[in-house]
């Protein structure tokens, strides 16, 4: 029993009801949905081929048909039509977006999983653009308390990042001053990779008399290792209570969401084409009813970032994934400046 063009219009016409309704399809309404010129006898007959293949379910004996995760999988990758790009209000309100929003890498980050959350309805997720060859280009040590200070760093694509240091004894301003000096002479456009045991007790020892100042090199060479790994924000997690079909999966959707190392390792794609990952097809922590989009950024000078939606398995995506991809091309643009 093969996928003829009667079986793949049917199947598509089944994915697109119920991203709609949410309720399983019968013969009736596929019926008056589709232009073709057959009976609801002959549909249902279709309809439990299509289930006979694995591409259809039945949740109960008597209801309509809904898309399994093998039928999702089957549209996804070869019945997709996305849409012929957005509508010019849905282009003219992410644009105007974009022009309000703070072009440093982390506030656009931020900005843009905001905004396409609240466009779509779902959780988002953004990251910030990733590369080994990333560097510090400039350290500032602030004294915030009597033996506490700030570190902050300033990476070579423009990423700003801190931590906080706390020594044994008090800070004077001389301390400030030449633990800043001696971390820009000899920390900045540093490769993280140079950074091993025996650096770290070389940087250590030159610091000769002023040991005490150690917590604050630790943590510069913290923020040198964590320089270009690219960091990621999320938004609209309480989306996740308007769709029933994600209470199975709700608490590993936020574990996941809370696993920020592992949820940048599962959302980054290996390609530039738009990707579904598929909540009951993950090797690991499958996440029953639940689906990620996600879709590759670039940024310039070979940095990559994600932008990604979580949501539910039915999500409409001959209209999400268009969003999401404008969003994708939008964002890469404000992260490097050039169109395209």
């Amino acid at each position: 029993m093969g996928m003829d063009e009667r079986k793949r219009r049917i199947l598509a016409a089944v994915v697109s009801l119920y991203a709609d309704a949410g309720e399983p399809v019968g013969s009736n309404l596929l019926c008056n949905y589709l232009d073709m010129a057959v009976s609801s006898a002959t549909l249902r007959n279709e309809m439990a081929a299509l289930t006979k293949l694995g591409l259809l379910e039945q949740p109960h004996t008597s209801a309509g048909r809904v898309p399994s995760m093998e039928g999702y999988r089957y549209y996804i990758e070869n019945l997709l039509e996305p849409e012929t790009g957005l509508t010019a209000a849905e282009k003219d309100r992410i644009d105007r977006a974009f022009e309000g929003f703070d072009y440093e890498p982390e506030r656009l980050a931020k900005a843009t999983a905001k905004e396409i959350s609240a466009m779509t309805g779902y959780t988002a997720i953004a990251t910030t653009p990733k590369s080994d060859d990333v560097k510090v280009a400039y350290f500032n040590v602030i004294q915030t308390g009597r033996s506490n200070a700030a570190v902050l760093s300033v990476s070579s694509v423009g990423g700003v990042a801190t931590r906080v240091a706390a020594t044994e004894r008090p800070l004077t301003g001389d301390d400030i001053a030449s633990i800043t000096s001696y971390l820009n002479r000899t920390l900045c456009f540093v490769s993280k990779d140079d950074i091993n045991p025996l650096t770290e007790t070389l940087l250590k020892e030159g610091l000769g008399a002023q040991q005490a100042l150690w917590p604050i090199l630790a943590a510069a060479l913290r923020l040198l290792k964590g320089a270009g790994r690219g960091k990621v924000f999320i938004a609209g997690q309480e989306k996740m209570l308007n769709w029933p079909e994600l209470e199975p999966s709700l608490k590993s959707c936020l574990k996941l969401l809370g696993n920020t190392e592992e949820l940048q390792r599962l959302i980054s794609p290996t390609t530039s084409r738009t990707a579904v990952l598929l909540g009951d097809e993950l090797e690991e922590g499958k996440l029953p009813g639940a689906a990620i989009a996600t879709k590759r950024y670039l940024a310039g000078g070979g940095r990559t970032g994600t932008i990604a939606l979580l949501g539910p398995s039915r999500m409409p995506y001959f209209k999400v994934l268009p969003q999401l991809e404008y969003f994708a091309a939008k964002l890469g643009t404000a992260m490097t400046g050039i169109e395209g």
